[in-house]
């Protein structure tokens, strides 16, 4: 798994019909992009530093150039 600093961290719910729990990437700690990162939690606002496993998958931002 591969992170940058701004992407999203997806942790997909492992129960049909509660939500995914998504936080933004504050820091990467580990080696080109690798993990552990600093994650900023969206429901709770809470920071910690979390190791991803299997349900987890990343999103970047999407760059909007104007028209």
């Amino acid at each position: 798994m591969m992170a940058r600093q701004g992407d999203q961290m997806v942790v997909h719910s492992a129960v049909i019909g509660h939500p995914d729990r998504k936080g933004e990437i504050l820091e990467v700690r580990g080696e080109h992009g690798g993990p552990p990162y600093i994650v900023r939690w969206d429901d709770s606002g809470h920071t910690t530093l979390f190791y991803p496993g299997t349900d987890c998958s990343i999103e970047h931002p999407t760059t909007l150039t104007p028209a």
